[in-house]
């Protein structure tokens, strides 16, 4: 025995005896583990599903355990609402019963984290982080793609820009909307590397005087930056082309000068544009911006990870007109002033996210003929794929510290976050990993975890890299886990209450007071407007003010251009800040936000509402069912665009099903509702050949999982809508 463990420690994994498996595997899946997956990796196809299976049956009943709990404890809370009708809410009294059923657990007294191993992006650089369904290839390297963006072009195709004056956006190149933005460029410049005498719209030369950067200004004086030490690097691109790299608050940009450039050659200063340092990170979502219900969707998910982590994924296309390649972009290099070179990556740092604990999957059975737990599934191919990284099989490093960062979203509560460290553990074990090379994200998204949320990360102090908010998920368990209370506000008056202030405030609060600053993500969740980018600008620089060091944008150039924001704040000073002022308040995250019967809405605001709901989750279901699309730009009730997936979905789903359950509408106004809503979604996609109208039969599945979304939410475990979702999209399929 002493002898086979030693060869397993020397030459890896194939000594292990074979041992018959009862998992009942798909084809392909089995296909695509043995071909694709480990060659390279020394772990033959036995090991791979053999010790796959040992993890099902040391797990699957302790997964079913913790949702069964999830019931029990819903079941009791509805109990107690329905019994304090009458008698009123009375908050001492509440939070009392939630301590004594344990959904309100003993206080965590203080702690700090002690993960270790943690890339810079993540302990370090405050940025955008981009979240982007790894189902599809394009998107998934457009994402990588995003750690560096033309500020130009963001400038330049955005609305940040008027088109007053005629600037429009219209036909070729506009040299008066060129004109506005170089304006609106060099105004970023003076901001955040000010001179010490002049403007940079006055500088018509850059050169170099031992080693320092110099610029020469219209009147032919030279000047230089206040802060010498802000300009680090240059990269030669021949022709008398180059870039000139600087670094302010731990984020980069470089100055692209090339006066036989179009832009450059109308430019003074010879500038062509500024090259931003943009998504710092990326979360490669297997979740819910995918439709992934079978193992050939598995499959894909799981190839384009491994794609990533071996770097060479890619993907060609035709775009207007042309046939373009896309790959993963290499790393820059620059020349320091210390006559060093130094290697910037040319990529976002990626994390994946897994599915939750709820759901099962069809690609594999166990010995009992029933469908292995989803999030188990995911953690075991994604942790192994991602070994490929840490052994250096691919063309590029991801994680530089030999990480492997896992999003763990829909916890509830430190029991389910123990669970995936335990979960996280054994695979480590298994793949021969040192303890804690997998890293776990936690998502701040439902109820029962934010309470708790000290005590979430604690279990998971030594591997915990990130917790964020998202205030959609967030708020459908609000009104699921609450249903009984009463009538929800409107979702327009949700965002005005004491519980969701006292969230955002009390999620930044506990990762401060347990050590993220400097160690870990704080994050602040998604802009939903991808083509409102001038109201994203002036709105979203609230995030780095609030302590966040990274906050999710829809698109590469929303990163971009979010990346300003974190040149104008340096979050680290913010969060100091954060530390000395009164912590958000328990008692606030207990309000819960129904109506009173004074503030019961008129039928015509009823109606207004479920409309607004309605088409939202039409317009959502409609392309996850037929198309299985699972995060798109949806046209809201009045045309503008937003960005939805699945947690759009289940706030939606849950406020109707609230005010259905008491009695704001009946069964057959949602249901009339929804047809004079797929009206209105049919018209919005009527240029989409591949889109099939709902109207006039409403007979097709999708209109249905739409209507079952709305009039049987309150029966879904924990108001989730994958349930139905993945039911209807494999009739569809």
């Amino acid at each position: 025995m002493k002898f086979i463990s030693k060869l397993k420690k020397l030459f890896g994994l194939n000594v292990e005896k074979p041992k018959t498996v009862s998992l009942k595997i798909s084809p392909a899946l089995e296909d695509f583990v043995m071909s694709e997956v480990l060659p390279g990796l020394d772990i033959t196809p036995n090991y791979f599903w053999s010790s796959f299976e040992n993890v099902i049956d040391k797990f699957s009943q302790r997964n079913l355990d913790l949702l069964n709990k999830r019931d029990l404890l819903q079941n009791q809370i509805d109990e107690w609402h329905i019994e304090k009708k009458d008698s009123g809410f009375e908050l001492d009294e509440y939070k009392n019963f939630l301590t004594k059923i344990g959904y309100l657990c003993p206080r965590s007294g203080d702690f700090t984290i002690k993960t270790k191993n943690v890339d810079p992006e993540i302990r370090k650089i405050a940025g955008p982080q981009l979240v982007v369904p790894v189902m599809n290839a394009r998107f998934a390297l457009n994402a990588t793609n995003a750690r560096w963006g033309s500020l130009y072009d963001a400038l330049y195709g955005t609305d940040i820009i008027s088109e007053s004056d005629g600037a429009e956006r219209v036909g070729g190149y506009n040299s008066v909307r060129g004109d506005k933005v170089i304006v609106f460029a060099k105004k970023f410049l003076d901001e955040i590397i000010p001179l010490k005498n002049g403007k940079y719209e006055d500088v018509i030369r850059f050169e170099f005087v031992d080693s320092e950067l110099l610029l020469t200004l219209k009147d032919k004086s030279k000047t230089s930056l206040i802060d010498k030490d802000q300009y680090i690097g240059y990269m030669d691109k021949g022709k008398d082309a180059f870039g000139l790299l600087f670094k302010n608050n731990n984020l980069h940009f470089e100055i692209q000068v090339d006066q036989s450039h179009p832009i450059g050659q109308d430019d003074l200063a010879g500038i062509k544009d500024i090259l931003m340092e943009s998504a710092i990170t990326t979360i490669q979502d297997c979740e819910d911006s995918v439709a992934a219900v079978d193992a050939d969707d598995k499959i894909l998910v799981y190839r384009n990870w491994l794609g990533l982590m071996k770097g060479n994924l890619k993907r060609s296309f035709d775009k207007n007109g042309k046939f373009i390649t896309r790959e993963l972009n290499p790393d820059r290099k620059y020349l320091l002033k210390n006559g060093k070179m130094i290697l910037l990556p040319g990529r976002s740092l990626l994390l994946v996210r897994n599915v939750g604990h709820l759901m099962t999957n069809p690609a594999i059975k166990d010995k009992n003929d029933k469908e292995v737990p989803e999030g188990i599934m995911d953690a075991f191919f994604t942790a192994c794929i991602s070994i490929h990284d840490i052994i250096g099989n691919g063309l590029y490093k991801n994680s530089k510290t030999k990480s492997i960062y896992i999003v763990k979203p829909k916890m509830h509560g430190p029991e389910e976050v123990q669970f995936s460290c335990d979960l996280f553990r054994e695979i480590e074990k298994i793949f021969n990993l040192s303890k804690n090379t997998i890293k776990i994200g936690i998502m701040d998204e439902e109820r029962r975890t934010t309470l708790n949320l000290k005590e979430c990360i604690e279990v998971a102090k030594d591997r915990v890299i990130f917790i964020n908010t998202g205030f959609l998920d967030r708020t459908g368990d609000e009104i699921h886990t609450s249903m009984e209370a009463g009538p929800m506000v409107t979702k327009a008056d949700m965002k005005n209450k004491d519980w969701i202030n006292a969230y955002e405030s009390w999620n930044v609060d506990i990762g401060l007071e347990t050590g993220f600053m400097k160690n870990a993500q704080i994050g602040k969740g998604m802009w939903p407007m991808p083509d409102e980018m001038l109201q994203m600008y002036e709105t979203k620089i609230a995030h780095p003010k609030s302590g966040a060091n990274c906050a999710w944008v829809p698109s590469p150039t929303a990163a971009t251009l979010h990346a300003i924001h974190y040149h104008q704040i340096f979050v680290q000073d913010e969060q100091k800040k954060i530390l000395k002022r009164n912590k958000a308040n328990l008692d606030d995250l207990l309000k819960i936000p129904y109506m009173s019967k004074e503030e019961l809405p008129t039928k015509e605001e009823i109606y207004k509402e479920l409309e607004n709901n309605a088409q939202g989750i039409l317009g959502y279901v409609v392309r996850w069912i037929d198309q299985g699309i699972g995060c798109s730009k949806v046209p809201d009730i009045n045309n503008v665009g937003l960005m939805e997936d699945r947690a759009t979905c289940r706030i939606s789903s849950q406020h109707i099903s609230n005010w259905l359950h008491h009695g704001l509408c009946t069964k057959s106004e949602v249901i009339e509702i929804m047809k004079k809503m797929a009206l209105v979604v049919d018209e919005q996609n009527k240029q989409d050949v591949n889109y099939q109208k709902m109207a006039p039969s409403y007979d097709g599945i999708a209109f249905k999982a739409a209507c079952d979304l709305a009039i049987k939410g309150k029966e879904q475990p924990s108001g989730y809508t994958e349930p139905i979702l993945h039911e209807m999209r494999l009739r569809r399929k």
